[in-house]
């Protein structure tokens, strides 16, 4: 194997491995970098194994994590009924638990939901409901885009063995 191919090679997983954690990470294109990561695998291998259409394939469904990302809290909210400042405050608790590590992560949409409840003048049942419901969907949609990112990866694997 040429050493360029080995190169483009391990860049290719370390692409696949930063859409993992992307998927999981709010702060990092997990679906885009996996779709990288394979493309560039694809290239390596002259397209041998995984062509035009395995690619358009892995694309959507790429495509599909990314959309749920963006419905996914969304959705939490407005099924419990939150305001347009929870699903804000969501967002706020969401990049600044970027910061604070993974208790950050797991409470920042939860406490930015509440807050921008009780902002809104909600009651603080309604701010517990909307946090609750908004920190469901974030996690909901953070599983839907790992188990989507590793579909694909299972598309591009798949395309190898046949």
């Amino acid at each position: 194997m040429e050493p360029l191919t080995i190169l483009l090679a391990l860049l290719a997983v370390a692409l696949v491995l930063g859409g993992i954690a992307g998927a999981l990470f709010p702060l990092l294109p997990g679906p885009p970098l996996v779709f990288a990561g394979l493309w560039l695998g694809a290239y390596a291998d002259g397209y041998r194994h995984a062509g035009f259409k395995t690619l358009v394939l892995i694309a959507v469904v790429g495509a599909l994590a990314i959309l749920l990302d963006f419905v996914a809290g969304a959705f939490g909210a407005k099924r419990v009924g939150a305001s347009p400042q929870a699903v804000t405050g969501a967002t706020l608790g969401t990049l600044v638990g970027l910061f604070l590590g993974l208790p950050g992560l797991l409470f920042g949409p939860f406490i930015g939901a509440v807050l921008g409840e009780l902002l809104a003048k909600r009651s603080p049942g309604q701010a517990a409901a909307s946090g609750l419901g908004t920190w469901l969907g974030l996690l909901l949609g953070a599983i839907a885009k790992l188990a989507l990112s590793l579909m694909m990866i299972g598309v591009f694997a798949l395309a190898w063995l046949v």
